[in-house]
This record gives structure tokens, sequence and C-alpha cells, in this order.
């Protein structure tokens, strides 16, 4: 098997640990605050966004530092890093006695953020040009199977062993993943030739953030994180007024919350292949397209039976726009950019994380849930109607967009 496959197979599964370890824990903060720390119910709400959102904050400012020293020095050795200081994370989150100590373990979690852009560097640095696509493609159903199956392994663990046991769990994935990356991942991935054309081009993060398809994906990126977070707080109380009752909320949301995950886990590889044929540009139309569509049509019937099944509907679109964005990403810099082109796009993220769910909790104080619900459709539509008005005149027809590095770096490589 070639490396590039096998490194893609072996950085699915990792995808999947680490979402898994995330979307174990973060569900049940609340209750951790209320049961394992104190915590009045009447303050759960202040702790919890406090908690929840430090982490967005400092990682939103440490990942493009992390993704700019990965170019620097190893792409493999911050991966390693971040798996790493996360796993001491997760412990730590389980032997904390205050909601402060957790405060302060969300921070160094802010903190360690890195690990899914350098996974990305990797992959993006090794694999074939024709098999980008697929390649982004199975590592996001990865992250996507993990973050189905995360609540549903966390859920247990904390009825079986109690929370803190969720926490030493998360940890020693963590740390699974962190001695795979050390045993399984090539040193100096990045660094295979040493071109001049390289030199020449490269130009630090600030020299990116010029580059016009550089700015449309991270402000794209921003925008669907924004849409995914606006519907975050108000989806179990829609959900209870669909069904008429807070009966089996707990469940039922979860229920809900996962539709989307699964038919994006069979869906994302199919999506890199598209892009592949048609242009990652206009396989990132369709997604977001389809996405907003039928956020908006989730939003019409007054029943949660259709609701599900237009969500289920939506998912296998969604499934398609972070693999578009990656790809284009990978289209349009140099090798030795990637760590810091997707250490802003990790940030960029952040701050939609950050935005959407105040946003989506003001519109839901001033209109109502199902207003909030309807906008998560609006706005990826509006975003596909600017990024197509907005689109470049001469395009590369293999990606989708105006330039090909790799192609040219290739080409340099040849002539060397």
């Amino acid at each position: 098997m070639p490396y590039w496959k096998a490194l893609v197979w072996f950085l699915t599964i990792t995808s999947v640990f680490m979402s898994a370890s995330y979307t174990m824990l973060v569900p049940f903060l609340p209750m951790y605050l209320i049961d394992e720390l104190g915590v009045a119910q009447s303050d759960v709400n202040i702790w919890s966004g406090l908690i929840f959102s430090i982490s967005f904050l400092i990682s939103a400012i440490m990942a493009p530092i992390w993704g700019a020293l990965s170019d620097k020095k190893s792409h493999k050795a911050m991966a390693v890093r971040a798996a790493a200081c996360l796993a001491i994370s997760y412990v730590w989150g389980g032997f904390v006695q205050t909601p402060w100590e957790l405060f302060a373990m969300r921070s160094f979690q802010g903190f360690s953020a890195g690990l899914w852009p350098a996974c990305l560097a990797i992959m993006t640095s090794t694999a074939p040009r024709e098999k980008m696509g697929w390649c982004l493609g199975l590592m996001q159903g990865g992250s996507t199977a993990g973050g189905v199956f995360g609540p549903l392994i966390g859920g247990v663990l904390a009825e079986v062993f109690g929370m803190r046991a969720s926490f030493y769990f998360a940890g020693a994935a963590l740390g699974l993943i962190a001695l795979g990356l050390i045993v399984f991942i090539k040193g100096g991935e990045q660094k295979k030739v040493v071109k001049t054309v390289e030199k020449k081009k490269s130009g630090g993060s600030m020299k990116l953030l010029k580059v016009p398809v550089i700015q449309r994906m991270l402000f794209a990126a921003a925008v669907v994180q924004l849409a995914v977070m606006l519907v975050q707080p108000v989806l179990p109380l829609y959900i209870a007024e669909l069904q008429g009752s807070m009966d089996n909320i707990v469940m039922v949301s979860g229920i809900v919350f996962s539709v989307v995950g699964i038919s994006g886990v069979f869906a994302a590889p199919m999506w890199g292949r598209l892009g592949t044929n048609i242009g990652y540009r206009w396989a990132l139309y369709v997604a977001l397209l389809g996405g907003g569509i039928f956020g908006v049509v989730q939003a019409i019937p007054g029943e949660i039976t259709p609701f599900v099944i237009w969500r289920f509907v939506g998912g296998i679109f969604f499934a398609g726009i972070f693999p578009a964005i990656n790809a284009l990403f990978a289209e349009n810099t140099l090798p030795s950019e990637r760590g810091r082109i997707y250490g802003l796009s990790y940030a960029a993220q952040q701050i939609g994380s950050v935005a959407g769910p105040i946003l989506g909790g003001l519109m839901a104080t001033y209109w109502s849930n199902s207003v909030v619900v309807m906008a998560h459709g609006f706005v990826m539509i509006l975003l596909v109607i600017m990024l197509y008005l907005k689109r470049p005149k001469n395009q590369d027809p293999g990606s989708g967009e105006t330039i090909n590095v790799e192609s040219d770096s290739a080409e340099e490589t040849k002539t060397a």
C-alpha cells in the first residue's frame, strides 16, 4: 500500500478518536458543573458560557501561531505536541474540584489547539493531487463519525463509571493518538524537496491573507461555523416545541443532533470525489446551496418527524462544505504554507463558534426558535451568492481557482 493511502486511513482513525474525545465531554459539561463541582443550578449557565467560550477564544489566537511554527519546524512535531497537550488537559479535567479549575483546564485546552490543522497539513502535503478531495472527504467523514458516537460513549461511561471517567478515557485516547503520530508519521514530510520557488513565494501569514481566494475561503469557514453554532443554543427547545413536551428531550435531542452526522459520514468521501471531477469551487457552491435550502426547509414543518428527515438530507450537502474549503486551501498554497493556512482556517472557525451561539440566543430572545433555525439556512444561501459574485474571472479548470501552486512546484522540481 502506498504511504499516502496508509496515511489517510491512519489520520481518519485519528479524526474519529479526536472528535469523539471532544463530543463525549462537551455536551455534559453543565451537568459536570452541577453534579461534580457543586455549582448552583441558577449559576450554571454563566459558568457554562465562560468555560465553553474561553477555549474557543484562546485557540483562535494560538492556532495561527502553531500553524506558522509547524511550517518552520515540522507538521509531525506540532501534531504530537497538540495531541500530548490535549491528553494532559483531559486528564486534568478529571481531577478538577472547582469551576475555576475547570476554567483553567479549558484555557489550557485552547492554548493546546492545533491537532486538526496539523493533520490536514500532513495529509495535503503527502496525498497526490488527484486524490486530495477523496482524502480530505474521508478525514471529514471520520471527524463527523466521532462527533456522532462521542456523546453516546460519554453518556455510557458517565452512567457506569461516573462523569470523571469520561475525562480519563478521552485523555487515554489522545495519548494513543500522540503515540501513533510518533510511530507512524514520517518526519519532515513537508520538506521532501527544498524548492527555490517556495522560498520566493512563501511570505508568512500576512502574505497569505492578501490572496483573494484565501480571503474568501477564510470568510466562508467562519460564516459556515457561525451558521452551525447559530442553532445550537435553541435546538433542544425547538425540538420540545415540535413534539409538544419536554419528555425524553435529552435522548430525542441527541438523535436529532446525530442525524446530520450520520448522513455526513457516508456523504463526505463522495463530495471529495465530486470536487476532484468538477472542481472544488463548484462542489462548494453546490454543497452550500443545498445545505442552505434544506436548512430553511427544515424550519417549515410543525412536526418532529419531517424536521428530522430534512435535517438528514441537509447533512448530506453540509458534508461537502469543509472538504471543499480545505481542498481549495491546499490547491492555492504551497506545501510549506499548509500549517499556517490551516491554522488561520481553524482560527476563523473558532471566531464563528464564539459569535454563533451569542447571535442565535439573541435572535431567539427577540423573535422565535424557528426563526433561528431558518436563519441557519439563509446564512449559507447568502454566503454562496456572495462567493459566486466574487468568483475569480480566470479559473484553473482543475481546481476552480486562479492559481495552482502545487503544479508550479511540481514543474519547478522537474526542472531542477
